[in-house]
């Protein structure tokens, strides 16, 4: 599958928007013979699987000027990449704990001029920033990420949806989500007509303003 899928569901893209889109399969490509971030199964499909997944999060909440998102456990930059080529005037601080990752995150960022991106291998913890919205890519349990990202949400919302965390997930949610009755699931099947979305959501969940 080639760019021309995020085209179709983002037909208002910049030219610029396009040639950054069209160079991520050979980034990725060059890079994960190096370091293994992506799949070998999964590279051949990476617009759809990878990119388009990752855009899911702009269907459900796009991001005004000015706001800052924070991709906790990033890997080789999703969502936080995609995000950063679609949003330019939103600021993306991308972190993971594993430094190679990191490097790939980085020379990607940098060989796209992606001047709204910032990378560094840190635990989520450690992070002492607040943020308009944490995104991530199912990297844990939702109890355990809301312990990660606690106390980094900014005070003021600006967007349709409250401050807080926008998870790409996938399967049955119910039981991981009974804790937290202000959760809303998006199902990205109401986006994308491609089977891959079958089972994918986007959870958001508010979280509370703690003050520091």
């Amino acid at each position: 599958m080639s760019v021309a899928i995020i085209d179709k569901y983002f037909p208002s893209l910049t030219e610029d928007q396009v040639a950054k889109f069209l160079k991520l399969e050979a980034l990725y490509k060059d890079w994960n013979s190096k370091i293994n971030v992506i799949s070998r199964k999964d590279i051949d499909e990476l617009y759809v699987r990878h990119v388009l997944h990752s855009l899911g999060i702009a269907k459900v909440q796009p991001f005004l000027p000015g706001s800052s998102i924070l991709d906790v456990g990033t890997g080789g930059g999703f969502p936080g990449i995609p995000l950063a080529i679609l949003f330019p005037e939103t600021q993306f601080y991308l972190i993971d704990a594993i430094g190679k990752k990191i490097t790939v995150v980085n020379e990607v960022a940098q060989a796209l001029k992606l001047e709204n991106v910032t990378a560094e291998q840190i635990r989520a913890e450690k992070v002492k920033s607040e943020f308009d919205f944490i995104v991530s890519r199912a990297v844990t349990n939702m109890p355990d990420f809301v312990k990660w990202v606690k106390g980094k949400v900014k005070k003021n919302s600006q967007h349709t949806l409250k401050n807080g965390i926008l998870y790409l997930k996938g399967g049955d949610l119910s039981e991981e989500l009974a804790i937290y009755k202000t959760a809303k699931i998006f199902n990205l099947p109401d986006y994308f007509g491609e089977d891959f979305f079958e089972t994918k959501k986007v959870v958001h969940l508010p979280l509370k303003y703690t003050g520091k």
